[in-house]
């Protein structure tokens, strides 16, 4: 008789942690979130890895830019619109403006 108090007892207790574990498994923080925030990271992965490529072109850039005396010129006519003496500007009207 004790011993199958005992039997059913347990497997009392076995069932409820099987439901406890199912229902944790599948709830709002269960595997379900985990398989999602496995996906954002993956995703965060491949940006980052855009990033360090763009990095890399645009530290190549500056790098060429450093050793070339007229790139360095160029560059800094562009960013500040400056022009030479004796160079024609021409103004367009801005599109945006219509």
């Amino acid at each position: 008789m004790k011993e199958r108090i005992a039997r059913l007892a347990c497997a009392i207790a076995f069932l409820l942690v099987a439901t406890y574990a199912a229902a944790t498994l599948a709830g709002p923080k269960g595997l379900s979130a985990l398989y999602a925030k496995e996906r954002e990271i993956h995703a965060v992965e491949m940006q980052n890895a855009e990033l360090a490529k763009d990095i890399d072109r645009e530290k190549k850039k500056v790098d060429q830019i450093r050793a070339n005396p007229d790139a360095q010129e160029r560059v800094v006519e562009e960013r500040m619109n400056l022009v030479h003496p004796g160079d024609k500007v021409f103004m367009l009207p801005d599109a945006k403006k219509k």
